[in-house]
């Protein structure tokens, strides 16, 4: 049956699609001006070449009147010599004192009028940069890939200005050829694209405009003709740095390791060069990362690893080309899905995984150090997209002190990480097919760690998409992957029974656990449907993630054991009337299985926005889960079951255009049981000068679970759960937390970011209970039935005077609090040079205590004792 709905699908999009056929749209042409002459870039447009030369002015609304000519005069003129390609732009406002003018350091996104240009410089109508300036003269830069997506996380080194006038305000950008990627050729061709926002109308006017009922963006840019002769130079770029940090913590006592006071000067240095026209190498050496923000303290109650994104510059920097298996398709609706990432990079770095053996007192480094990294980012062919990280991390050594006596042990072997991407793109987009391959390589010293950690890892994968007709409205995307990962046979067994595959379950019937394996392969694929232009929308989705797949080396992968599919679309009404400005409905149905074909999680889902005419909206969720399987709330034991459940979520918001914005989010789900979980959101965002923002995002929730997994204990006569009583408890969880941001920017040079989370969150268990049977929500409750608790030194004996011995746990209430936050004011002095000054300080306090006392809390978390760190980074950029 779904193999049949799938190919009416598929006969239906390419209906559409003949009917839909459109004549192939005239490119704008635009031409750049060589110059000879010296721009003084100051933002005042005074030299020759923007006073005499040909510009361009002819801009059109997205918004809020799609297809409407602009309320307000752009002229943008694009000149270039032998460095660097230069746009000079003038926007005339007719109420200047009106501009909105905001002042936020680099890349921060704050509502005001900006001007971005857009630019192709390879002309492959799927890929490019773009650069953009405020009123204020705040900078922005990135990438753009996949035709419609952005990531700002590139950051080229050119400069521009802006400045307002009696007119309105004009800007001047200079972005040298050094930072872009494009063919050598006698005459070129790039695509190029220009957006205005007047902030105060919500007017958002393009050179281009791309209808909202349509997709693509790169593939429509005009044609900037004129530019000859183009040569990139062949220079090399270096970037070293200096560091001096002082950390002051609170050592447990007598440690000889640490008397509260660490100082480490540190160097290091990056390296950038092109390698002809189309290809870029990086490189780093001792790379230091102190200056990017702390990741937030959490409460992790499940067996999943929690996921952290990425802040250091070097990974992120041009990691658009290493994502895998999302490409053609805009959108890529998951439910209950968690797609495999075969390249996590925050793997590269990470933290020793190594146990200790028995000590005192132990100096353990906080992270892996990377010894050297290069990655090659580029195109070649004109149409294939390369990119290769090689990585080498070191040993890493514990010192540890036992009685007096002290000794090096090794907890992180020389590894050796190499990651491989190439896509190829086919007709102008419409087709491409690409791979990804990954390579671990330990190498150990001390025997003990080969039971611990893998030895060798290797994953691969093929991906790619096509368009199913010439208008580009329906897309089909896919991928198919395998990972192969090697070691000693004990740790095989310990990778069989984590928490990604729990091989040791005693009721499985596939992919059975095997104690002789020193090796261990998976699979995994995932298959879309998507339909991107028009009004209605569609999306279906197949997956699968064998039992035995696993790319946790150098990727990331929560759970295995799945397949997943969906079915979903709806209908979006863009064009503004007098009750709305944009109206969305759409929902899905969903089901995953494991491979015993046990029905793991599946429902109906229905999604809505509504934007309101004075910018207000509101988005909703509603979701309805029947009964299902539960294959891992026992952590590797028997079935259970969950109980049904439904879902309602909003969050509303107010014009973020204003100087103080209001948000206002509220989650609830509910089974049953009387479980549930509630959270309530808001978020304020106070702009009290052009040039400093502060968001307070507090959170406070409960977590009202019947089913809390609390461990699992040895028993030969608990026959009817395979020898092992699973226990669980009623957990009553209450947590508070907060996000709280400050940016106060001086000049678009120089600013002050502040980070902080404080987080409380307390956790009571009652009703201490075992499974009483397999695939049910069947329990015994300790103290019922003959069996007792002691609920103070929880000393259970689950049948009383019977034949079952007595076993204690230990208390699982808890009252966590934690406070991190870091402070970094940042000095671009140069352009490419940073002076960097951070402050970190940490403290947390444990209790085994459930009830949830903020008073008290906050009292217990102020009297902790803080770790403070304070670094100084020094960075000169050189051009070589």
């Amino acid at each position: 049956m779904k193999i049949l709905i799938l190919l009416l699908l598929v006969a239906l999009a390419k209906t559409n699609a003949a009917q839909g056929e459109t004549p192939k749209e005239l490119k704008k042409t635009i031409p750049a001006h060589k110059i000879s002459e010296t721009i003084e870039l100051d933002g005042a447009l005074s030299e020759k070449i923007w006073l005499n030369a040909q510009g361009f002015s002819t801009f059109t609304q997205k918004d809020p009147v799609e297809g409407a000519p602009a309320t307000e005069q752009t002229v943008v003129t694009i000149a270039y010599d032998a460095e660097a390609i230069y746009f000079g732009v003038k926007l005339t406002d007719s109420s200047p004192d009106s501009i909105t003018a905001r002042l936020a350091r680099k890349d921060v996104y704050v509502d005001a009028d900006m001007i971005y240009v857009y630019i192709d410089p390879y002309n492959d109508k799927r890929s490019g940069y773009y650069f953009a300036l405020n009123a204020a003269g705040t900078m922005y830069d990135g990438v753009l890939y996949n035709d419609d997506w952005s990531d700002d996380s590139w950051d080229g080194v050119w400069d521009g200005k802006s400045i307002i006038n009696e007119d309105g305000w004009s800007a001047e950008f200079k972005i040298p050829f050094s930072q872009l990627r494009f063919n050598a050729m006698d005459e070129n061709t790039w695509g190029v694209n220009v957006k205005r926002v007047i902030s105060r109308k919500n007017e958002y006017d393009y050179l281009v405009m791309v209808p909202k009922n349509e997709s693509g963006f790169v593939s429509r840019f005009a044609e900037l003709n004129g530019l000859e002769n183009l040569h990139q130079p062949g220079n090399m770029e270096i970037l070293p740095y200096i560091t001096g940090r002082a950390e002051y913590t609170h050592p447990e006592s007598n440690n000889p390791f640490n008397d509260g006071s660490t100082y480490q000067p540190k160097i290091g240095a990056d390296f950038k060069t092109n390698l002809g026209t189309n290809l870029t190498l990086n490189a780093t050496v001792f790379p230091d990362y102190g200056q990017v923000e702390i990741d937030p303290a959490v409460i992790n109650l499940s067996d999943v690893e929690t996921y952290f994104s990425e802040k250091r510059p070097f990974f992120i920097e041009g990691s658009t080309i290493f994502e895998f298996g999302q490409g053609g398709a805009r959108n890529y609706w998951g439910f209950n899905w968690s797609n495999p990432n075969f390249f996590y990079s925050r793997r590269i770095g990470r933290v020793p995984q190594g146990s200790l053996p028995s000590s005192d007192y132990a100096d353990i480094p906080s992270g892996t150090d990377i010894l050297g990294a290069a990655k090659l980012t580029g195109k070649i062919s004109n149409s294939w997209n390369i990119g290769t990280i090689q990585s080498l991390t070191s040993r890493e050594h514990a010192e540890i002190d036992l009685n007096g006596n002290r000794s090096d042990v090794e907890i992180e072997p020389l590894t050796y990480y190499g990651i491989f991407r190439a896509q190829k793109e086919i007709d102008e987009g419409r087709q491409a097919i690409g791979f990804i391959s990954t390579v671990t390589s330990r190498m150990f010293k001390d025997g003990r760690l080969r039971d611990e950690i893998n030895s060798n890892a290797f994953t691969g994968g093929i991906d790619g998409w096509t368009f199913l007709d010439s208008s580009k409205t329906w897309v089909t995307t896919g991928w198919v992957g395998m990972s192969h990962i090697t070691g000693s046979n004990e740790r095989i067994i310990n990778v069989q029974r984590n928490s990604q595959h729990y091989f040791q379950r005693p009721d499985l019937k596939t992919n059975r656990f095997d104690s002789t394996a020193t090796s261990l392969t998976g699979y995994a694929g995932r298959i879309y449907l998507n339909k991107q232009k028009g009004n209605s929308f569609f999306n279906s989705a197949f997956g699968f993630v064998t039992p035995s797949f696993d790319v946790n080396d150098v990727g990331f992968i929560g759970r295995a054991d799945v397949l997943n599919m969906h079915l979903g679309g709806g209908y979006s009404w863009k064009d503004p009337t007098d009750f709305y400005r944009y109206f969305e409905l759409g929902g899905a149905v969903f089901r995953n299985y494991d491979f015993d074909g046990n029905i793991t999680w599946h429902g109906i889902y229905h999604f809505g926005y509504y934007e309101f005419t004075n910018y207000y909206s509101i988005n909703w969720n509603l979701a309805y889960n029947p009964e299902s399987i539960n294959n891992r709330g026992t952590r590797g034991g028997p079935l259970m079951r969950n109980h049904s459940g439904y879902q309602v979520s909003f969050y509303a918001n107010s014009d973020s255009r204003k100087d103080w914005v209001v948000g206002l989010g509220h989650f609830r789900y509910e089974r049953p049981d009387n479980s549930y979980e509630w959270s309530v959101d808001p978020e304020l965002v106070l702009r009290p000068a052009t040039n400093v923002s502060v968001t307070i995002s507090p959170s406070y929730g409960k977590n009202i679970e019947s089913m809390q997994y609390v461990g699992a204990v040895d028993d030969p006569l608990a026959s009817a759960t395979f020898g092992r009583r699973y226990l669980f408890g009623e957990l009553d969880q209450t947590t508070f937390s907060a996000g709280i941001r400050l940016n106060w920017t001086f000049t678009p040079k120089l600013s002050l970011q502040l980070y902080v989370q404080p987080l409380i969150s307390s956790g009571k268990y009652t009703n201490i209970k075992e499974l009483s049977r397999p695939a049910s929500y069947d329990f015994l409750i300790y103290g019922q039935y003959g069996s007792t608790i002691n609920n103070e030194t929880k000393e259970i004996d689950p049948d009383g005077s019977g034949p079952a011995q007595p076993f204690t746990i230990s208390n699982p209430d808890f009252n966590f609090k934690s406070l991190r936050g870091n402070a970094v004011l940042r000095w671009e002095y140069l352009p490419g040079s940073v002076l960097y000054f951070v402050w970190t300080q940490s403290r947390s306090d444990f209790e085994e205590l459930g009830e949830f006392q903020f008073k008290k809390s906050v009292n217990r978390l102020w009297d902790a004792k803080a770790d403070n760190i304070f670094m100084v980074k020094f960075t000169y950029w050189l051009n070589m």
